[in-house]
C-alpha cells in the first residue's frame, strides 16, 4: 500500500458552539426554545409574577414633541400656499398633536399602576407595567413606570428596520426577540390585565388575540381588558355589529371595558385586580407564587 501522509488531529466544534447548525434551519428548534427558557429565567431572577401589559401605536409623541415638530412645518407669513406632499405632511403633524393626548394618558396610567403595585408588598414584583419596546404609546408606559420608580419591561422585536428600545425599560428587563410567536406568548403568558391604546394593524392583532383566548377560556386565569379611547375606538371599530350579526354572543362584550381618563382606568384595573388576583390566598405571609400559571 502507497504511504499516505498522517493528517492532523482536530476537534469538531461542540454542536451548540457551531454557527452554521444554531443559525442554519436545523437549529430553528434551539433558537425557538432559547426564546422561551432565556425570559423564563430572567424572569424568575428578577422575581416577575405578573404584568400588566400596554399596546398603542408606535407613531403617536408626547404633546410638546408633536406640537414642536408641527411649528417647525407651519411656515407662519408665507405668500405661496404649500406645494400637496407639504400639506400632507402638516396634516399629519395636526393629527399628531390631537393624538399626543394618548401618549401623555398612557404615561399617567403607567405611572398610576407602577404606584399603586410598589405598595403591594410580597417577594414578588405584581402587575409589572410591559410593553412592546419601543416608540409611541409603548415608550409613554415604560415612562410613567419610570417616573414611578417601578419596574417595567420590554418585549423587543428585532426588525430588519430595527425598532431600538426605548431608554425607560428596567435594563435587566429589556429582551429582544427574532419569533414573533414567541414575543406573543410572553405577552399573554404572565399578563393580568391589558390596556389597550389606539394604534394600527399591530395593535388590532394583539386586542382581537387577547379577547379569542379570553372569550374561548384558554388562559386559566382571569384577564382585565381595557380599551382606551372611546373616540377613537368607536370610529374604527363597531362592535355591536358583532353581536347585531351573530358573529359573536352579546356576553362577549363584557370582555372589555372603554375608559376614557387614567383615573377611570386605573380604578377599573385596580378593583379587579384586587378581586380576581389579590385575594386572601396570594397574600398568605411567607408564599411566593410562582409565574401565572394558564392552559397555554
Amino acid at each position: 500500500m502507497p504511504d499516505k501522509p498522517i493528517p492532523k488531529a482536530s476537534r469538531s466544534l461542540l454542536a451548540y458552539e457551531n454557527p452554521k447548525f444554531t443559525n442554519g434551519p436545523d437549529g430553528r428548534p434551539l433558537r425557538i426554545l432559547s426564546e422561551y427558557s432565556e425570559p423564563l429565567a430572567r424572569f424568575r431572577r428578577e422575581r416577575i409574577q405578573d404584568t400588566i401589559v400596554f399596546f398603542g401605536s408606535a407613531r403617536f409623541h408626547s404633546r410638546s414633541a408633536a406640537e414642536e415638530h408641527l411649528q417647525l412645518l407651519e411656515k407662519p407669513g408665507s405668500a405661496q400656499p404649500a406645494p400637496p406632499e407639504e400639506q400632507e405632511r402638516v396634516r399629519l403633524a395636526h393629527a399628531d398633536v390631537q393624538m399626543a393626548r394618548y401618549y401623555e394618558d398612557a404615561r399617567r396610567l403607567a405611572y398610576l399602576l407602577g404606584n399603586w403595585s410598589k405598595g403591594l408588598g410580597g417577594k414578588r414584583h405584581r402587575f409589572v407595567v410591559t410593553t412592546g419596546g419601543g416608540p409611541g404609546i409603548m415608550e409613554a408606559a415604560n415612562l410613567g413606570a419610570y417616573e414611578a420608580g417601578a419596574k417595567s419591561i420590554g418585549l423587543n422585536i428585532h426588525l430588519p428596520f430595527e425598532q431600538m428600545p426605548n431608554p425607560y425599560i428596567t435594563p435587566e428587563l429589556n429582551f429582544e426577540f427574532h419569533y414573533f410567536f414567541m414575543r406573543k406568548l410572553w405577552f399573554a403568558y404572565l399578563a393580568k390585565a391589558l390596556v389597550i391604546f389606539p394604534g394600527g394593524f399591530g395593535t388590532f392583532d394583539e386586542l382581537f388575540e387577547i379577547l379569542t383566548l379570553a372569550q374561548t377560556e384558554k388562559l386559566a386565569k382571569k384577564i382585565t381588558v381595557v380599551i382606551y379611547g372611546s373616540e377613537y375606538w368607536k370610529k374604527v371599530i363597531n362592535f355591536q355589529a358583532f353581536v347585531d350579526a351573530g358573529a359573536i354572543s352579546p356576553k362577549d362584550l363584557e370582555l372589555f371595558k372603554m375608559c376614557d381618563t387614567p383615573e377611570e382606568a386605573f380604578d377599573y384595573l385596580r378593583g379587579s385586580l384586587t378581586e380576581y388576583h389579590l385575594g386572601n390566598q396570594s397574600l398568605q405571609k411567607g408564599k411566593s407564587p410562582e409565574i401565572a400559571k394558564t392552559r397555554m
